[in-house]
């Protein structure tokens, strides 16, 4: 999939809509449109990598800025004290279905694993 197929880097550029919750220079969040919880949340680098071997382009801080963004909207969104999951599916065997690096907060209610 190319940058210009990308729904995510569609989301970035504001030719598509999603109800974006956070938004700042290298990251963005956004409610998961497919919501597997109460919560879905998902945080992706503005930048295009398709996955996590490509982590290693993206610019200084903003690998860890995606696990701060995440602690903040759990806490913004009300799950950070009861907990909540966070993840990252990694290519087709993980169901990776957008390749567009993107991490999963999910909460508001017991969350098992797969």
């Amino acid at each position: 999939m190319s940058e210009n197929d990308c729904i995510f880097c569609k989301i970035v550029a504001g030719e598509a809509e999603s109800e974006v919750v956070h938004d700042e220079e290298g990251v963005m969040a956004f409610m998961d449109i497919g919501a597997k919880a109460p919560v879905h949340v998902l945080v992706i680098p503005k930048e295009h990598v398709s996955s996590l071997q490509e982590v290693g382009r993206l610019p200084d801080g903003v690998a860890k800025r995606i696990f701060e963004v995440a602690q903040e909207v759990a806490e913004n969104m009300g799950i950070a004290e009861s907990g909540y999951a966070f993840r990252i599916n990694n290519g087709p065997d993980a169901r990776q279905e957008v390749f567009h690096l993107h991490a999963h907060v999910m909460g508001g209610r017991k969350m098992g694993m797969p």
